[in-house]
């Protein structure tokens, strides 16, 4: 009786266990779907996860098509997994998520076996997450640590896993994932490391890529390569322990690791790129919410070559001359920046000491002062004297404490002396100085004061070599520019650069008689350094006071190409001056922009004969003493100049007492 009323008593209480198991498991059913439709209900199972909360990124290439920058999140090319090599698609796979094609979501026992390989390991090798859990985490989440989000990471994570294929989902991560360097997604990764497409890596290359995940800017090849070299065996010891790989197949990307390529690992491309988005951000152009392809007129060659020669000077030379930084422009005759170096390092310095440093350019600026003299009739032989001089209590003097006396333009531009570049400067007007320097291509602001002919008003290094191009373009007007085309993702043009209507600025004959005076600047002058053997080139030297400054700016008939050498701080350097090392690096720079190139002759720099032989009636610029005159009045010389081969001293006194 006693055993009935027992068994009776235990089948209740199975019972009520029963039945309370039940309403748990309800329970806990009714508050799974609560949480999942909770966080999940406002997801649409239509949404482009590739599409979904992707910023605009911008891309900028060379004028090849060649990537050489981003700005903003990179994404690259959007691949389908088929188009994706499948040692890329096992790296990751290995690394992150080795049973991706068998958990639903979230993986109880790969946490648990992530767990242990950690512990045995002594380090991160395996993440606990599975790559459906990080793929809801970058597309909706923040990178918010509680519980709550943890929660709805998982549960989005089943939603995905719901609503789409495996594939799409390891599609969708491989273009998706963040591998550092602004770069999301495999294609991107590949160009920003390796100067590659997600197609053409190596399995060296994919494994490295994948042992990235976890700390991208930790491992990344251009941070540590030995440490990314590292993690990237231990992704092929996972690919081998799966049968992705043989041990063969592993041996051989250990031999031949993986290093970043040389292009993308160039930094000086930013300077550039830095220098394009301002442009890009000037032109205005409509608001798009996809991504921009950028082309720009950048030689990848050119840029690369420039920014060796101008940190190799600064290394070798700069301590000794107390000279710290550089500067670079090179552009065609046409305006198109091929080359723009901003420092010596972009590394260590970003600021672009091309387009955004304005500092004074001394004798460089001299140019506009003869150009503005050759308009209004004075040309090379015009004689000036050089000597002690005070305009309204300014007493300019000379580099060399000395004065020559009697002297050609051409000579007094040669040797820059300074005296007569301001006695110009007062005959002409400061204002027509002004207007002259602008009309070329000056953008900054100029003060037009006295001392404005030897080079006192600021501007930039893009700009004065900007405003030298008309000479080489033979009169016309040029504008400076970096970008060629933009367009979106799907090749829709939204700018396609237009050179501007041909406009003459600068008669010819001005334009041949500055064209003589800045090729004996080089001949016999002070640029002696930026001769090009047997090529025409023309240009003009600048230094300022106590060597602040040194600057050569000079041109081609093919190319313009301005340097300036300094210090951030303007800290005067060790006597260098614009002859030096600026003059020396335009010829090393100018040397490799025209390599291949055939010689080609810069009108008027030669020459005197065609010039003048039509616009002033003598037979030759070669004999200056023809007693003809011009059609529009006297021959602008106090007494006709000697012979360039006579003593000036000695022509003067044959010419006023005979012999």
């Amino acid at each position: 009786m006693a055993a009935m009323r027992f068994n009776g008593w235990a089948k209740l209480a199975l019972r009520a266990m029963m039945v309370g198991a039940g309403g748990t498991l309800a329970a806990g059913i009714a508050a799974f779907f609560g949480l999942y439709l909770y966080f999940t209900w406002r997801l649409d199972p239509a949404i482009d996860l590739a599409a979904l909360n992707r910023s605009p990124s911008i891309t900028f290439t060379d004028e090849e098509g060649h990537v050489i920058a981003s700005r903003g999140p990179a994404f690259g090319t959007y691949l389908p997994l088929d188009q994706i090599p499948a040692y890329l698609k096992g790296a990751f796979l290995s690394a992150e998520d080795r049973r991706f094609y068998a958990h639903w979501g979230i993986d109880p026992k790969g946490l648990a076996r992530a767990m242990m390989a950690n512990w045995s390991r002594g380090q991160m090798v395996q993440g606990g997450s599975t790559i459906t859990q990080q793929l809801a985490r970058s597309l909706f989440l923040s990178n918010e640590r509680s519980l709550e989000r943890k929660l709805e990471e998982m549960f989005i994570a089943f939603w995905l896993e719901w609503h789409f294929s495996k594939d799409k989902l390891l599609e969708t991560y491989l273009n998706r994932i963040y591998l550092g360097g602004g770069a999301y997604g495999v294609d991107a990764a590949a160009r920003r490391y390796f100067g590659v497409t997600a197609r053409e890596t190596t399995l060296a290359q994919a494994v490295m890529l994948a042992a990235m995940t976890r700390a991208p800017a930790r491992f990344a090849p251009t941070s540590d390569l030995e440490g990314a070299r590292t993690r990237a065996a231990l992704v092929l010891d996972g690919m081998v322990l799966e049968g992705m790989l043989t041990q063969g197949e592993a041996f051989a990307a250990r031999a031949v690791p993986a290093g970043p390529g040389s292009d993308i690992a160039h930094a000086s491309f930013n300077y550039f790129a830095d220098a394009a988005s301002d442009a890009l951000t000037a032109l205005n152009l409509p608001v798009s919410q996809g991504d921009l392809v950028v082309r720009t007129t950048l030689n990848r060659d050119l840029q690369r070559t420039a920014q060796e020669i101008l940190t190799q000077t600064l290394t070798e030379r700069g301590d000794e001359k107390s000279a710290g930084q550089g500067a670079i422009v090179v552009m065609d005759k046409e305006g198109a920046v091929r080359a723009l170096i901003g420092g010596r390092d972009y590394l260590d310095s970003p600021f672009n000491r091309a387009t955004q440093a304005r500092r004074q350019p001394g004798s460089a600026f001299k140019a506009f002062v003869y150009l503005a003299a050759f308009e209004r009739g004075l040309d090379p032989y015009t004689i000036r004297y050089d000597e002690p001089v005070d305009i309204g209590g300014w007493r300019p003097q000379n580099f060399s404490n000395g004065y020559s006396g009697p002297v050609t333009l051409d000579e007094a531009f040669a040797k820059s002396i300074n005296t007569v570049a301001a006695q110009l400067g007062e005959e002409v007007g400061q204002h027509n100085v002004v207007a002259t320097a602008q009309r070329l291509g000056i953008t900054s602001a100029l003060e037009g004061n006295r001392s404005i002919a030897l080079g006192t008003s600021e501007v930039t290094l893009i700009d004065l070599t900007q405003a030298y191009a008309p000479l080489a373009a033979g009169g016309m007007r040029v504008q400076a520019h970096m970008i060629l085309d933009v367009r979106k993702s799907d090749g829709t043009v939204l700018y396609a650069y237009e050179p501007p209507p041909a406009e003459r600025i600068v008669a010819t004959r001005v334009v041949n008689e500055m064209n003589f005076l800045m090729a004996d600047v080089v001949r016999h002058g002070t640029g002696k350094g930026a001769a090009l053997g047997g090529r025409d080139v023309g240009g003009k030297t600048g230094t300022t006071q106590e060597h602040r400054d040194a600057w050569f700016i000079g041109y081609t008939a093919d190319y313009v190409a301005g340097v300036w050498i300094g210090n951030d701080d303007n800290a005067p350097m060790d006597k260098v001056v614009g002859g030096q090392m600026p003059a020396q690096i335009f010829a090393k720079v100018m040397t490799a922009a025209h390599e291949g190139m055939p010689l080609a002759a810069l009108p008027g720099s030669n020459s005197y004969d065609a010039p003048v032989a039509a616009d002033y009636g003598r037979e030759r610029w070669g004999d200056p003493y023809a007693e003809t005159q011009r059609e529009d009045g006297p021959m602008p010389y106090d007494y006709p100049p000697p012979r360039r081969e006579e003593d000036l001293g000695d022509a003067i006194i044959d010419f006023l007492f005979g012999d």
